[in-house]
């Protein structure tokens, strides 16, 4: 499995990360290609408002999250990750992670503010690490 990603939005996130108080949230919205759709080309990043505004774990507002799934619905257009920020530690999952992937079984990207990433999906009960494809 392959998680593409455009450079730009890379940067976008990262600078998201740098200037936030809070862990950033929000969606990747692309489309699934390759043979059985496994790899995920990512189009479009879009933040979602974090409701808890805690700098140690998100949750994502639910009439934000209905607004961005509404209106990249329209645009043929869908949610092939979540994105969010650790500020303080490794861009590895949290128990609380784990938990929000089994509501969300798309890839989860988390971004630190120096910019290292990693991105994991939950696949059949197991955590597995997505490669993360520069485009």
């Amino acid at each position: 499995m392959r998680f593409i990603i455009r450079r730009e939005i890379i940067k976008m996130l990262i600078e998201m990360t740098k200037n936030a108080n809070v862990e950033v949230c929000g969606f990747l919205l692309g489309r699934k290609e390759g043979p059985g759709k496994i790899n995920s080309l990512v189009l479009e990043a879009r933040g979602v408002r974090n409701r808890l505004k805690s700098p140690h774990a998100f949750e994502m507002e639910p009439e934000d999250m209905v607004r961005v799934l509404d209106e990249s619905e329209k645009r043929g257009l869908e949610v092939v990750g979540i994105f969010h920020s650790h500020l303080k530690c490794p861009p590895v999952l949290s128990k609380r992670d784990l938990e929000g992937m089994k509501n969300w079984p798309v890839v989860w990207l988390i971004i630190t503010p120096e910019g290292e990433m990693r991105a994991w999906v939950l696949r059949e009960g197991k955590v597995e690490e997505v490669e993360i494809r520069v485009a």
